[in-house]
């Protein structure tokens, strides 16, 4: 079901494109590129693809960092670039081994090493004196201690924001006599580290909770630290399916729109307490489940309930050999891990961008409006409710044919006016968090991308000719190869690899021999005939509502 390959317009015409960061983002961008007939070259600083999902046994600089153990927690169908599926032998939520095996299939088919300069930083990214009329960039790089300049048409920023470590040692007073060790969750690389010891882990984001279960498979005790309390999501959702499975589909996404948020945060959390409830377990936040980044994971309770996590408030402060929390209990500790998230700043930019707080000024997360020409694009500076690997390349789809002329941004005010709009909504929604700066539902924000590229589904004209088709996608989970069925980038697989998305999230599942076979779709026979009348009336709305 492998795509084809649009070769490279050869030649001195070609737009050459400077990459920076050769992760998951870096190389759909390459593909981008040469699918466009621009010519790219990837800036990656370090020896080899992957950025933050390559494992290394120590961080290195600039660069973000996993530990050892680290599962991705979105699903393969939901997370595969959208003409390149995932194998059906691997696992649904894929150890981080196996999300680089699948890179390096992806970079092998497609042909992308040999655009990607390994070793080499980029030192300096500017504007050409005469950058006004040809939106050009002075890039300098470095490699082996040699600095190079050239000039490039365009630039994509794929370094992500996972590489800088927040680390706000100045709001827990007390830290710097603590005698213990203390580190941040992005040089945590392996349980025995804390064999025997008591550990606090401040931060119940998904690293965070991850390390506090993990932690407590060696340590005599672990704290679990939160100022605010957290819903806790699993991986594994009604009948054994992947959540994102369940939940990213177009009908519920329609469904919200038409609930206020207050009624489908009651449901969803009235579903989660049946789990588990989390006032029992002192994790019930006071905000709604819909006002933050959600966790996930499946095994936090356990720990909870077996007592090797205990839940406690925010720290107050440390003595040398204990900590204080804001209900006034003291425990003794040994070390702390901060799982306090992560800052990113761009000093490679010369004043082309401010970042103040971990908030950005960018149309549509992409694009600085001030420019006068567009040749600036950022990649993946998005925390998606979803997988993040679809929308990078549904990004670089559209930036690439802005950077060649055939779609155009809207003036500079229409720019600014959406982002206020999107910081306002996101600024009313959330609470006030350096986490919630970048957020977008995965659905409408890769919807408006699609719009933008020509290549959201018509879902009207779907029914029309292909109802079986319609019936998935609509019902189904909006996977990514729904962006690849129509428009710039078509790709001839995209409806057989929609319709048989079931058997590839069953198949690595089925380990033992079984008597039946699994049905080849998402949707349930019956499910289909009771509401094959009701997709008429909710895709006539549908595509009546904006992006």
């Amino acid at each position: 079901m492998a795509a084809g390959r649009d070769p490279m317009v050869e030649g001195s015409m070609a737009k050459k494109v400077a990459i920076i960061g050769g992760g998951s983002s870096g190389l759909c961008a390459i593909k981008a590129c040469l699918q466009e007939g621009l010519e790219p070259i990837c800036f990656e600083r370090t020896g080899d693809i992957g950025g933050l999902w390559r494992f290394e046994e120590r961080p290195e600089e600039g660069r973000a960092s996993i530990y050892r153990s680290v599962i991705i927690n979105t699903s393969k169908e939901m997370m595969c670039f959208s003409d390149f599926p995932i194998p059906e032998d691997f696992p649904n939520y894929m150890h981080n081994s196996k999300i680089m095996e699948y890179f390096r299939m992806y970079a092998q088919h497609f042909d992308l090493l040999r655009h990607i300069r390994f070793r080499t930083s980029v030192c300096r990214v500017s504007k050409r004196p005469d950058f006004a009329a040809t939106g050009q960039w002075d890039v300098v790089t470095e490699s082996e201690g040699k600095q190079e300049a050239a000039v490039f048409d365009g630039v994509l920023v794929c370094t992500g924001h996972h590489t800088e470590a927040h680390l706000p040692l100045s709001t827990f007073p007390g830290i710097e006599k603590f005698k213990g060790c203390y580190l941040h969750s992005r040089d945590y690389k392996d349980a025995r580290d804390f064999t025997d010891k008591r550990v606090i882990v401040i931060g119940i984001g998904n690293s965070g909770s991850d390390l506090a279960v993990e932690i407590s498979q060696t340590a005599k005790q672990v704290f679990l630290s939160t100022r605010r309390g957290a819903w806790i999501l699993n991986r594994v959702g009604d009948h054994g399916y992947p959540i994102d499975i369940i939940f990213t589909t177009r009908m519920k996404t329609f469904l919200k729109k038409l609930l206020s948020a207050s009624m489908v945060s009651s449901f969803m959390e009235k579903q989660l307490n049946m789990r588990f409830d989390h006032s029992h377990y002192g994790l019930k936040p006071k905000h709604r489940i819909l006002d933050q980044h959600p966790t996930i994971n499946d095994d936090l309770p356990n720990r909870i309930i077996s007592g090797r996590v205990l839940v406690k408030p925010n720290v107050q402060e440390f003595t040398e050999t204990s900590a204080i929390f804001e209900d006034g209990s003291r425990e003794d500790i040994d070390a702390v891990v901060f799982a306090t998230g992560y800052s990113f700043s761009f000093s490679f930019l010369e004043g082309c961008v401010k970042v103040v707080e971990n908030q950005i000024p960018l149309y549509k997360f992409m694009f600085p409006p001030h420019l006068e020409k567009p040749t600036l694009a950022f990649i993946g500076l998005i925390q998606p409710l979803g997988a993040i690997m679809p929308i990078s390349e549904l990004q670089c789809r559209w930036a690439t044919r802005i950077f060649k002329g055939l779609n155009k941004l809207p003036p500079r005010h229409d720019m600014e006016a959406d982002i206020k709009q999107k910081r306002e909504a996101m600024a009313k929604r959330y609470v006030r968090s350096r986490r919630h700066t970048i957020q977008v539902d995965y659905i409408p924000y890769m919807d408006e991308l699609a719009c933008q590229v020509g290549v959201k589904p018509n879902l009207l004209a779907l029914f029309l000719t292909d109802p079986k088709l319609a019936l998935e996608v609509v019902f189904g989970p909006c996977t990514p190869y729904q962006y690849r069925l129509r428009g710039p980038g078509k790709w001839v697989g995209a409806r057989e690899a929609i319709l048989t998305q079931q058997q590839r999230v069953v198949r690595p599942l089925q380990t033992r021999a079984r008597d039946r076979p699994a049905r080849s779709s998402t949707v349930p026979h019956i499910f289909k005939v009771f509401f094959s009348i009701g997709l008429i009336v909710a895709t006539l709305v549908y595509v009546s509502l904006p992006p």
